[in-house]
């Protein structure tokens, strides 16, 4: 990567490296090496991590009122691949990216691997510069979706989440189907489970059919790997 290139990454991302050849490796896609190990994989599993403590921390001083579960919502939704991706998208920085033959559609490089470019870009900042650098990047960046988030908001999020995923990753609609219901009138319960193409997904319990859904879309979505598992109330 040349000296013009590194400088607009710098810019864009707001920190001067040190350590050029970090930033560089930061940009490798693991389809562009013969060895994986000289990709941006193992800065992804570092700047995971980083990015989980930060927005922990951020949350934990922002929302004093929240109790554990309601953070730990809000968190996996922060954290997303999907989150990850569309804050890479407003950066722009996928175009920087290295990668192998094959690789270079627009569509090739949304989802997971530009999820996984900001993973690298984060620990890339935080080795060169320390956490405060790093912190302060992903201030910048994940602020306002602080801002926006709620405990509410978390939890309507789910099925807008997975649609979004759906979409982008498989070209499908997700769909809800009730498997079951229990109880008198004045007091059911429902079971739903989501099914995306062929595959059909954990289901969930809830005492109205909104709320089955929600729960179960949360579940198709660490099914997927999208969020953590902690399950909705």
């Amino acid at each position: 990567m040349d000296q013009k290139k590194l400088s607009q990454i710098e810019n864009i991302i707001g920190f001067s490296f040190s350590n050029t050849n970090l930033l560089e490796k930061a940009f490798t896609h693991s389809s562009a090496v013969e060895n994986r190990i000289l990709s941006n994989e193992r800065l992804e599993f570092f700047g995971d991590a980083i990015l989980d403590i930060v927005i922990c921390q951020l949350l934990f001083e922002r929302f004093s009122t929240y109790l554990e579960g309601d953070l730990t919502k809000t968190k996996s939704m922060l954290v997303s691949r999907i989150t990850c991706s569309n804050v890479e998208e407003k950066l722009g920085l996928t175009k920087f990216l290295k990668v192998g033959k094959g690789m270079n559609s627009q569509r090739a490089l949304t989802g997971s691997i530009s999820a996984s470019l900001l993973e690298a870009v984060i620990a890339a900042i935080y080795i060169d510069g320390g956490f405060e650098a790093a912190k302060n990047f992903i201030e910048r960046n994940f602020t306002e979706l602080i801002k926006q988030s709620n405990k509410k908001g978390a939890d309507k999020n789910f099925k807008s989440m997975l649609q979004q995923y759906a979409q982008e990753q498989f070209d499908a609609v997700p769909h809800y189907e009730l498997l079951d219901e229990k109880g008198p009138d004045h007091d059911k319960c429902f079971e739903t489970q989501v099914v995306i193409g062929s595959r059909h997904f954990t289901s969930a319990w809830g005492v109205n059919k909104k709320q089955a859904e929600q729960k179960a879309a949360f579940n198709a979505l660490v099914d997927l790997n999208v969020i953590e598992a902690s399950p909705p109330e």
